[in-house]
């Protein structure tokens, strides 16, 4: 892996991507097989982000990926109010825990996993991998591939509306994310924003509510990532 990624990042990165998209669908498919939700996902899940997390530490990149204390002024973020939204908007409808206390704990670390993982993967190896031609290349390609990288929900039964409104806010949460880990240089905050909206316990709301929640998060997300874009000439405005 090492000889990959110094020869070139990119094709390191797409070699991540195709293990953990790979794996992660087997595991699911298996977990679903044996009756369990997220039984083979959470140890397959939980290896892939040791392994890493094992290899970032080894070559001494982690601060280049983001897994480092954020850098930057709480008031210049907003406070991550917005971010503190986003991450909320998957229980505005309400939650249920409709699965046995097994499931809850595996549903949970999962989400944790998930959040470490795309978030390294797309926004920590991606961009930066992509950052080396173009920034603002990086930044459209990180926050389409988070985004498009969701129809694959069509393959477990999702309805076509809503996956296709959760590929359109999942593009602006993207870029958001992209936003902050690029003026913070910590993926952190991205990586617990995640985690907590990756919500397997929130109730699926109505195509009209889904839409309304949809333009929210994409007019939040996409505001959010102008002025961070744009911080000195915001914050002297506020």
């Amino acid at each position: 892996m090492k000889k990959l990624y110094e020869k070139n990042e990119l094709h390191f990165t797409l070699v991540w991507i195709g293990i953990y998209v790979i794996l992660n669908g087997v595991a699911e498919y298996i977990s679903q097989m044996l009756g369990t939700e997220k039984l083979i996902t959470v140890p397959v899940c939980i290896g892939i982000s040791l392994i890493l997390l094992f290899w970032i530490k080894k070559n001494s990149v982690i601060e280049k990926y983001g897994l480092c204390k954020f850098q930057g002024s709480t008031r210049q973020f907003l406070y991550f109010l917005p971010l503190i939204v986003i991450s909320t908007t998957n229980l505005w409808g309400g939650f249920a825990l409709n699965f046995s206390p097994l499931e809850i704990v595996l549903y949970i670390i999962s989400m944790l996993c998930v959040g470490f993982l795309e978030e390294v993967i797309f926004r920590g190896f991606l961009f930066k991998a992509l950052c080396k031609k173009s920034v603002k290349t990086a930044f459209i390609i990180s926050g389409l591939t988070f985004g498009i990288g969701h129809i694959v929900n069509l393959l477990s039964g999702a309805e076509l509306i809503s996956t296709l409104l959760q590929i359109a806010y999942a593009t602006a949460i993207g870029f958001m994310y992209t936003a902050v880990f690029y003026k913070g240089k910590s993926l952190i905050p991205c990586i617990i924003s995640h985690a907590v909206m990756t919500s397997a316990f929130a109730v699926e709301p109505e195509v009209m509510a889904a839409t309304i929640s949809a333009i929210v998060l994409i007019v939040i997300s996409v505001g959010y990532a102008i002025i961070l874009l744009k911080p000195k000439k915001i914050v002297q405005e506020i």
